[in-house]
């Protein structure tokens, strides 16, 4: 059966594919950007995935019918709270033109991942949205199928990333009296679950048309789950609620608190002060799956792999510790609540020199763009007492997963694929990747930052007018090969 997953790209979509071809699904991945999709991270399954590239603000762009012709079930993934003030409307439209577009294709069936919304409660911008997304997609002639979540726990997730952030930096936190109202979170393995275990046959004519609530059997307050993480972590923390913060004060505390956007932090805490606890719990019984607890939950997202600090999207295979490779090329360097500068330029040698030359990087070799100054920073890291330069590299020609790297730690490298990410192991207030794409033509750069508090915001803020010397110049020098500084 051939399923069709839009937003592919996104946190819970690149899970849910990997886990649908698993299962023995077709999969069409629908992304904006084609160039963006980790398409060959999926080679053993051949022509069982396919990706097509369409963006729903954009009807005009949206692939011909005769492309989707033979899907029977799709997944709406799209939302776009995030954005900006105005997300509700984009979110709208999106739904809109998407119903427009493959109601001629009369799929069996549309599955929405949506929020929990209380009943008889005046509703945030943000579940209003939802809820409406919901209405909309109900209006077509293909029967729906709603999951509602409340929070969802797992590395990469805006939530775990937020609680993560305070706990860890807060000793002593004075709370908004939000994190006094009661949700029932739920682990990103239960939610795959729950996505594939609607569409299978055997039960599809009890979940089409239907709304199902999803959540651990547990209800907690948002500072249960605070005291829950930090429990986990074995730290010690104190959590003083107070009355007097309104929601546009949490969302600035969130900002500044946390590695989260003001947007999306503004998003959240409009409906935090709202209950999201399932109200209908069929689904339990209809899809039967093992819920894992909220410390489960935390405990595999702070697995081995995960407090290596491999960046978003992480695979149960990977933080069980059983590492297979079709799921580590999935590695997302994370996007939610980071700071960037993102660079790309046309090849001015053939692709498998500059492959070579961004994988000669550090060490003996040098940097392509002002040495000196890496080294520089280098030096500052040691005297307050990181690991400087001083590593350098294994092997001056090959890099893998795990290798050190100056003041680097590898995450990826996928010569094949001319992806190769990096994570800084200096002394940062925040956490820092570098990763470069290697296409046929072009090559992308990207440095990105993920800032704790204010005083990481101020970081990036006096270090970038060096990344407008350092990294266009190093750019440069790496789409001709970097012939120069070559070792035999």
């Amino acid at each position: 059966m051939k399923v069709l997953v839009t937003g592919a790209n996104g946190y819970i979509g690149l899970r849910l594919i990997t886990s649908l071809l698993d299962a023995g699904y077709e999969v069409l991945a629908m992304v904006r950007n084609k160039n963006r999709f980790p398409l060959s991270a999926y080679q053993d399954w051949g022509d069982k995935i396919q990706v097509i590239e369409g963006d729903f603000l954009k009807p005009d762009s949206l692939p011909e019918l005769g492309m989707i012709q033979d899907v029977k079930v799709a997944y709406y993934l799209l939302h776009s709270m995030g954005t900006g003030k105005k997300f509700a409307a984009k979110e709208s439209a999106c739904a809109h033109n998407f119903i427009q577009w493959i109601d001629p294709v009369a799929p069996s069936q549309i599955v929405y991942l949506g929020g929990i919304a209380p009943e008889d409660a005046v509703l945030s911008e943000h579940l209003e949205s939802r809820s409406e997304v919901a209405r909309i997609l109900g209006s077509m002639k293909t029967p729906l199928t709603t999951l509602r979540a409340s929070i969802i726990v797992g590395s990469g997730s805006a939530s775990f990333e937020i609680i993560r952030d305070l706990v860890e930096k807060l000793p002593v936190m004075s709370t908004p009296r939000w994190t006094r109202t009661k949700c029932q979170p739920i682990a990103i393995r239960n939610v795959i679950g729950y996505l594939i275990g609607v569409i299978k046959p055997e039960v599809q004519n009890q979940t089409l048309g239907e709304n199902f609530d999803i959540g651990s059997e547990a209800t907690m307050t948002y500072q249960e789950m605070l005291e829950g993480y930090a429990a986990v972590r074995g730290l010690k923390r104190w959590i003083l609620p107070v009355p007097f913060l309104s929601p546009k004060l949490s969302a600035y505390w969130l900002y500044f608190m946390t590695a989260t956007s003001f947007p999306l932090a503004r998003a959240l805490v409009g409906s935090l002060h709202l209950e999201t606890t399932c109200g209908d719990t069929r689904i339990r019984s209809i899809v039967p799956q093992e819920l894992l607890s909220y410390e489960e939950s935390i405990s595999l997202a702070l697995s081995k792999i995960a407090q290596n600090r491999i960046p978003s999207a992480w695979y149960d295979s990977m933080a069980s510790g059983r590492l297979d490779l079709r799921h580590i090329q999935n590695v997302q360097v994370p996007e939610h609540g980071v700071l960037e500068d993102s660079r790309e330029m046309v090849l001015a040698a053939p692709r498998d020199e500059v492959i070579d030359a961004v994988w000669r990087l550090g060490g003996k070799a040098g940097w392509p763009s002002m040495d000196w100054a890496w080294h520089l920073r280098g030096t500052m890291d040691k005297m307050v007492g990181g690991a400087g330069m001083r590593r350098g590299r294994r092997d001056i020609h090959d890099l893998r997963p795990g290798d050190a790297l100056d003041f680097w730690r590898v995450v990826m490298a996928d010569r094949k694929c001319g992806r190769l990410i990096l994570y800084a192991e200096m002394k940062l207030p925040g956490e820092a990747w570098l990763e470069f794409n290697i296409s046929e033509d072009k090559i992308r750069q990207r440095a990105v930052f993920r800032p704790k508090g204010l005083l990481g915001r101020l970081y990036w803020a006096s270090t970038y007018p060096f990344h407008l010397i350092i990294f266009p110049r190093m750019l440069k020098v790496l789409t001709m090969g970097w012939k120069e500084k070559a070792l035999t």
